[in-house]
């Protein structure tokens, strides 16, 4: 999966609307490019290029496209479906829950999506956040300050108890009924579900922390944290050409995904208009199911390699299902090897989650792979915070996960420690805020 946009060169900054759709330019300054590239030391900086390797000094004139286009591409803020859904997959990620303060309804929540959305166009701009801010400092705090757009994407989305804190449980759409309980859960609540849910997402490590800065600010006493998590994929532009990203496991992760250009894509993935008026709100949006899935990689790294492509049913060079051909070839589930045995074992999690072997169920997948530090008992807490896109869950990741829960042979290497659910509404139209249809209907 590509990450981010391709700039059209020094001196231009890409932007791509908030569905993912045709980038166009805007003149940007030489200071910002250099901002984005960084600063380059006396020996210059060193590029891996078609041609083979090649010098840069930060004395050159021109900042080559390479250094510039993580930082300068822009993602649109307005759009039919917020961003962040179908937007490339970043570098660096942090998703945060709040829960509304008691006292605080429908009216605190209304002004709280209109405060995050202001400043979420902004950031996505690459613009400071001057003014209006909750805490009452009414100033930027100076972390991007240097830097571009860094494809930085805000999405909002909201939970099941949002409704009932807000008095609007008559438009609570039926998506959100409660997951069922799955016998490989050990589920935190503390860090799982909540009223609200902010994805944020860019290519830079300091651009999404601002921005993450600026939810919270603004969050003033209208909400307070309930739970954060923080991730990471590889930067763009790391490998010599596009491809999947890898998971913590070393493993290409995200080869089956729906794509937008799929004749029923959009049908998967976002709620249609038309349905039922008390949930009109939702048309164009999505859910978004997030788990916090630990990997036991201690465990995992002792299986050879052999024994780690049959759990997954691909290989783990290159991604191609273990029946033959490239990483895009169609899994062929009935075929056999010379003894008689299925290449792709019965239980191997890409058999048993494929969308043919699940009515044609299917999810976008879009997760970070998270580190955080060692657990009490010495292994690394780490995995991935898997987040996945759907028009209905219960469509979508429900029988998906029933099926892996019973068999899947990857299931003694993972724990799912958090989980949570969230209508996530269709994209801000401009003069709107997200949520607004819902929130003054």
């Amino acid at each position: 999966m590509n990450s981010g946009g391709t700039s059209n060169g020094a001196g231009s900054k890409t932007k791509r609307n908030g569905d993912g759709g045709t980038p166009t330019t805007g003149a940007i300054s030489r200071r910002r490019l250099l901002g984005t590239a960084g600063a380059a030391g006396a020996t210059g900086l060193v590029l891996g290029a078609a041609g083979g390797a090649t010098g840069y000094a930060a004395t050159q004139d021109e900042v080559p496209a390479a250094l510039t286009s993580v930082g300068s591409t822009e993602v649109m803020f307005h759009g039919k479906h917020q961003p962040g859904i179908t937007t490339p997959l970043q570098a660096r990620g942090h998703l945060i829950a709040f829960d509304l303060a008691p006292g605080a309804g429908r009216k605190e929540a209304a002004a709280l999506m209109r405060r995050w959305s202001a400043a979420a166009q902004r950031l996505m701009a690459g613009e400071p956040t001057t003014g209006g801010a909750a805490d009452g400092t009414g100033h930027d705090t100076g972390i991007a300050l240097d830097a571009g757009p860094s494809s930085l994407t805000v999405t909002f989305g909201f939970g099941a108890t949002f409704f009932e804190r807000t008095g609007l449980t008559a438009h609570r759409p039926p998506g959100l009924d409660p997951l069922p309980p799955f016998s490989a859960d050990h589920l935190d609540v503390g860090r799982s579900n909540g009223d609200l849910w902010v994805q944020i997402g860019a290519d830079d490590a300091l651009v999404a922390f601002h921005a993450l800065r600026a939810v919270q600010k603004e969050a003033g006493s209208a909400a307070t944290v309930r739970w954060q998590m923080n991730g990471f994929n590889r930067t763009p532009g790391a490998t010599a050409k596009p491809m999947t990203a890898r998971n913590l496991m070393g493993q290409i992760d995200g080869t089956g995904n729906p794509k937008p250009a799929d004749s029923d894509f959009d049908r998967r993935i976002f709620v249609a208009d038309g349905g039922h008026a008390a949930y009109d709100w939702l048309a164009g949006g999505s859910y978004a199911v997030v788990r916090r899935i630990r990997m036991l990689l201690d465990d995992w790294e002792k299986l050879p390699v052999e024994r780690q492509e049959r759990v997954i049913g691909r290989r783990k060079a290159d991604g191609a299902p273990l029946s033959g051909g490239t990483e895009t070839t169609e899994m062929d589930l009935d075929k056999a090897g010379p003894d008689g045995k299925l290449l792709i074992p019965d239980n191997a999690h890409a058999r048993i989650s494929s969308p043919e072997r699940n009515s044609g169920a299917a999810m976008l997948r879009r997760p970070f792979s998270y580190h955080d530090g060692v657990s009490s008992d010495g292994t690394p807490d780490a995995g991935l915070l898997f987040i996945c896109w759907q028009a209905d869950p219960l469509r979508g990741f429900v029988p998906v996960q029933r099926k892996l829960d019973r068999g899947d042979a990857l299931s003694p290497f993972l724990r799912h420690e958090a989980s949570g659910l969230f209508a996530v509404p269709g994209g801000a139209a401009e003069g709107e805020y997200v949520g607004q249809r819902l929130l003054e209907s």
